[in-house]
């Protein structure tokens, strides 16, 4: 057991989590959040595989996961969903695989021809994809293979990206964590760094801990949580009230394993799992 999963065990019951993940692992190698279904898919799947991974353990019958993420990723594949095969299978060390499945990704998302790949299925459960998220993911995907977009692919992102931008952050309507993330990691991807008072003022301390999507805003939800706590990161600085958000995770672990949402929505899946323990490991940095 390594040093990772002794610290996390500290706070947080890991055995649970391994338990919650392996009871959801299928015969192709993929993953599925819902134990009853045999509903495997590429987005379980790579939170399964990021978990073990922040834990440093290999990933079980790692092979069979290679082989079910390079045949997932298909035509009829969204953007998001290919560039988190490509991602999932780079950390698995299958680069070769991963760089064959460049091509299928820039067929869908190919910004020197103003293809974004906006609005056409993402990975979040919760709420709409924003339209930042295939560039985001892309970024991701491209970076996992050192892969470098050609200057006319980066300008065209940037200008994208930027025509999001809203004051101090990144959105819509107004600025939230996570497109302000998804903006910040990919224009950082790009080469462009900038800064944002974002992140600090959607931190919740007091109470309830945790960080929201816009600010003067409750409840807070693990997912802006797990996107400013990396922003903070990326920018190299820090949360103020640590120990707050640390219970905040804490008390989202459920009976099963898995983690949950928020303090009132009860359903663990992988991606609220993953969230849950990556933040936690930037936290206890800060400690």
């Amino acid at each position: 057991m390594g040093s990772k999963l002794d610290e996390l065990s500290r706070f947080v019951n890991v055995q649970k989590v391994l338990e919650y993940l392996e009871k959801r692992r299928h015969e192709d190698g993929g993953y599925c959040f819902v134990s009853q279904l045999a509903d495997t898919n590429i987005n379980d799947t790579y939170y399964a595989v990021k978990t073990y991974l922040l834990l440093g353990l290999e990933v079980p019958e790692k092979e069979r996961t290679i082989e079910f993420l390079y045949k997932s990723a298909q035509m009829q594949t969204a953007a998001v969903g290919v560039a988190i095969a490509i991602e999932a299978l780079s950390l698995l060390g299958a680069k070769d695989l991963a760089r064959e499945k460049l091509e299928l990704l820039f067929k869908k998302y190919n910004p020197t021809e103003n293809k974004f790949a906006v609005g056409l299925g993402g990975s979040e459960e919760f709420g709409t994809a924003t339209p930042l998220e295939a560039t985001y993911w892309a970024s991701k995907a491209m970076k996992a293979l050192n892969y470098k977009p050609t200057r006319e692919m980066s300008e065209k992102m940037i200008e994208f990206i930027n025509s999001f931008k809203m004051g101090d952050g990144f959105g819509v309507e107004h600025p939230t964590t996570t497109m302000t993330y998804q903006a910040i990691f990919s224009l950082r991807f790009l080469g462009k760094r900038i800064e944002t008072k974002h992140f600090e003022k959607c931190e919740v301390c007091g109470d309830w801990g945790g960080f929201t999507e816009v600010p003067n805003s409750l409840p807070p939800y693990i997912e802006p949580t797990f996107y400013a706590l990396r922003g903070l990161e990326l920018l190299g600085k820090r949360a103020t009230c640590v120990r707050r958000h640390i219970r905040f995770i804490r008390s989202l672990q459920n009976p099963n394993g898995g983690f949950r949402r928020s303090y009132e929505l009860g359903i663990s899946n992988f991606q609220n799992t993953y969230r849950a323990m990556a933040s936690l490991e930037v936290l206890l940095k800060w400690l």
